[in-house]
């Protein structure tokens, strides 16, 4: 008995030392997916950084007009690559090619905007449809074509863009930062950063709220509330404040994650807390407009939205999914509580007065009707049931059919109904966007996917390897040029 206590006892010892050597020396950690299914994977957080920081010095120390080779024929883009990628890798030697940064140019044929569009999480309606003209029908054997891909810092937040500039806010060590990147070539244009550092065991260190960009400012919001209202060429600051001090609130489990809202003059954000569920900032001063609701928050992104007649902002919070006027009023309210008060995906608007719920954790969806009641609106259920759950990506519609990821199988359901045309298609808890009638798709481990968006059947066109880790970032579009990113890497693909 005391040898085989004595065996057990020095295989544990054993068992440790090598956990703590491949800790220490080959930086071993464990991730959880959208499933909370524990991975393990290798790499020090302190080296990512470091290649990080390597790849934008060097990628600094090239004037910004070499940055951008000049334009090359399409056919000719692949056999470019491997050049751009060795004068940018030559200044920092020690860095890994991974974190290398592979400029080429947009083709001339179709210059970037001088203004943007996809200015809002989301795009410009927060409903993930692309409204600027038509993308590739079809992608070739190698996918679309790569302008760039470089690291970038930890957090979950997505893209903006507006005039051939792509903001979003990351983490980079113990600092939040809000970074603005060249569309056309990845290169860094500003950062503003503050001392903060978001950790969270299951989903991973970083900001999560994409920023928001209104006539020249862009605001952004870091995990732990700070809010910061920056020029959008310079970094700027022009005002800041913390909105989780204001409201007297604490933190979401998960962080502050809604992306604020520019409505009337107003920034719209959500700290949650007694009388401050819903706060208004004037946008030129940071003053608070006005505070609303006692509701505990969720990680819904506000949305301006016309419904039954009525211009309001709507949100789901943890417990219930609200109207609320542009001046703080409550219109109407519909329960929709889930485990922990963890709601996520973003409501979409399904007719003139009906709006299509979704969440998680077993919840399910449910279509809903608004309907004028005096000074406030009244709500009827239409349907509601267990299969679509869309537990960390948001739906989109089109022509009378919402496409989305239940659980992470790629589901059609028929807006009016609720009946289910289709569930087929495993893409992980990844995220998808519209354009026309193609489904852009990102998968949780990166890949991006091309599905035509039809009620008769899964119509998968492609897919191919796009960015490397963990993928839960919401992707961008801004004249055809897909961004995505992850905690890890960033890229830009060319989908027009």
């Amino acid at each position: 008995m005391i040898k085989w206590l004595r065996r057990v006892a020095l295989a544990v010892a054993v068992a440790a030392l090598v956990l703590v050597v491949l800790r220490v020396g080959f930086g071993l950690h464990v991730y959880m997916d959208g499933d909370f299914r524990p991975h393990l994977a290798f790499g020090r957080q302190s080296a990512h950084y470091d290649a990080l920081e390597a790849q934008r010095a060097a990628q600094q120390s090239v004037p910004p007009a070499a940055a951008a080779p000049p334009p090359a024929p399409k056919a000719d883009a692949e056999a470019a690559a491997p050049q751009a990628a060795a004068s940018q890798a030559a200044p920092q030697a020690a860095a890994s090619q991974a974190a290398v940064s592979q400029p080429a140019p947009a083709p001339a044929t179709a210059p970037l905007p001088t203004a943007g569009s996809w200015i809002d999480y989301r795009g410009p309606a927060r409903d993930g449809v692309y409204r600027q003209g038509a993308v590739a029908a079809a992608w070739p054997a190698g996918g679309p074509r790569r302008l760039w891909k470089q690291p970038v810092g930890e957090g979950h937040a997505s893209f903006v863009v507006a005039r051939g500039v792509a903001y979003t806010i990351e983490q980079r060590r113990s600092r939040e930062v809000v970074a603005a990147y060249d569309v056309a070539t990845g290169r860094e244009r500003w950062t503003n950063g503050w001392d903060a550092l978001f950790s969270e065991a299951m989903g991973g260190d970083g900001p999560r709220a994409t920023p928001t960009y209104a006539d020249g400012i862009l605001y952004a919001l870091g995990a732990a509330g700070e809010l910061r209202a920056l020029r959008a060429d310079t970094g700027t600051v022009v005002w800041r404040t913390n909105i989780l001090q204001d409201a007297g609130a604490e933190n979401l489990q998960w962080g502050m994650s809604a992306s604020p809202l520019i409505v009337d003059g107003k920034v719209i954000v959500q700290p949650g807390g007694r009388g401050a569920s819903i706060v208004a900032y004037h946008v030129s001063s940071g003053r608070i407009a006005w505070k609303a609701l006692d509701d505990m928050q969720a990680y819904v992104s506000p949305m301006l939205v016309t419904l039954a007649g009525r211009r309001q902002i709507v949100t789901i919070t943890g417990t219930r999914a609200i109207g609320v006027s542009v001046d703080g009023g409550l219109l109407w309210s519909y329960p929709w509580p889930t485990d922990n008060a963890i709601n996520i995906a973003q409501p979409i608007v399904i007719g003139p007065s009906r709006l299509f719920l979704s969440s998680g954790y077993g919840k399910g969806a449910a279509a809903i009707e608004l309907i004028p009641d005096g000074d406030q609106l009244r709500v009827t259920k239409l349907w509601e049931h267990t299969r679509m759950k869309n537990k960390l990506s948001s739906s989109v519609l089109l022509d009378g059919y919402v496409y989305g990821l239940d659980e992470g199988i790629l589901s059609c359901v028929e807006a009016a109904t609720g009946q289910v045309k289709w569930k087929n298609g495993r893409y992980g808890h990844g995220q998808l966007l519209l354009a026309g009638d193609r489904l852009l798709i990102t998968t949780e481990t990166g890949e991006l996917a091309l599905v035509h968006a039809t009620p008769d059947r899964l119509d998968e066109l492609a897919r191919v390897p796009g960015i490397e880790g963990r993928t839960w970032n919401v992707p961008a579009l801004e004249n055809g040029i897909l961004l995505v990113r992850n905690a890890s890497e960033m890229a830009a693909f060319d989908v027009r």
